[in-house]
């Protein structure tokens, strides 16, 4: 009995081996669940129906939106790392969940490293650091110089304490070496009076909020926040550019399927990532959201989200923001 029963497992295990390969080699042959972790309607919501559109040309099959928004992205994570690794349910990872998420909870339900397997990067979209004219800076070295002369007199309004905005500020501060003083509000719509009318001296928004104010007058802007020069900016120079090199932080979204699903099925998913970042019309569709489109190997990913999780790690334990 114990004879049969060893030889029923190495069966079955011998089966498992080639049902996976096999499957990759049809793959795909039905509709893929692609789970948006934020609600319809938002920027994250708006860029995964966009790539879902490009991918499922590509793909032959339709990818099907699911929105499963609340706690701050872990709850559609969580839904992915818990799913049948078969190709069949993809997530739309954004920084916000996947980066900031584990340096700013401790209490997370998955692993987002170990229990998510990235197939590559999607896009990347910069911050604009926004000034009010009042602050009498016209780039980034000449604020940085009046900040060291005004310590702790100058405010840098936020989202939310935790947010991208609150932390790209407390990253601002570690590399300029400046006392900025923070200020939170309930979104980054909130803020959005108060630096207008120069209750606040600056923020740090990404480049669909930032430009509108700038190109009417209204505020000043200063750089952005990424290693490269934004494409719905060129003509602002990056921090690095500006005297911090090495200064790069973005708002990033990638694409992630449930640790396990086959390499071949990765390596499918991957190619269709590279084929529509190199495809005009939707990369103008993503000019057009003041979003550039980034392509990357799954190996490539995994390298740069576990970096990030390092540096928010960093930004939350100098800000002091909650954790829980």
């Amino acid at each position: 009995m114990a004879m049969r029963t060893l030889m029923a497992r190495f069966f079955i295990a011998c089966g498992l081996a080639w049902a996976a390969p096999l499957a990759a080699q049809d793959y795909p042959n039905r509709p893929i669940r692609f789970i948006v972790a934020f609600a319809p309607g938002g920027s994250s919501d708006v860029l995964a129906r966009a790539v879902g559109k490009a991918m499922s040309d590509g793909l032959a099959q339709p990818m099907i939106i699911e929105n499963r928004p609340g706690a701050g992205g872990h709850i559609g994570a969580e839904a992915v790392a818990r799913a049948v690794p078969d190709g069949y349910t993809l997530f739309f990872g954004t920084n916000g969940t996947l980066g900031i998420g584990p340096a700013l909870f401790t209490n997370l339900k998955y692993d987002p490293v170990k229990d998510l397997m990235p197939v590559g990067m999607l896009h990347k979209l910069s911050s604009v650091l926004i000034v009010h004219p009042s602050v009498p800076a016209n780039n980034l070295r000449e604020l940085v110089e009046y900040a060291r002369g005004k310590p702790g007199q100058l405010t840098f309004a936020s989202a939310g304490n935790g947010s991208v905005s609150h932390l790209s500020g407390e990253l601002l501060k570690a590399a300029a070496n400046i006392d900025i003083v923070h200020v939170p509000y309930k979104g980054g719509g909130a803020a959005t009076p108060d630096l207008l009318s120069g209750r606040v001296s600056m923020m740090l928004e990404t480049i669909p909020n930032a430009l509108p104010p700038v190109r009417s007058g209204k505020l000043k802007a200063l750089g952005v926040t990424t290693a490269t020069r934004a494409s719905a900016a060129p003509d602002l120079p990056t921090f690095a550019e500006s005297g911090l090199p090495g200064f790069d932080v973005a708002s990033w979204t990638g694409l992630f399927a449930p640790a396990g699903t086959p390499l071949p099925i990765v390596e499918r998913l991957n190619r269709e990532t590279l084929r529509i970042a190199r495809d005009p019309a939707y990369l103008e569709q993503l000019k057009s959201m003041g979003t550039d489109g980034v392509s990357s190997t799954p190996e490539a990913m995994g390298t740069f989200m576990r970096e990030d999780i390092a540096r928010w790690t960093v930004a939350v334990k100098r800000s002091g923001a909650k954790v829980e």
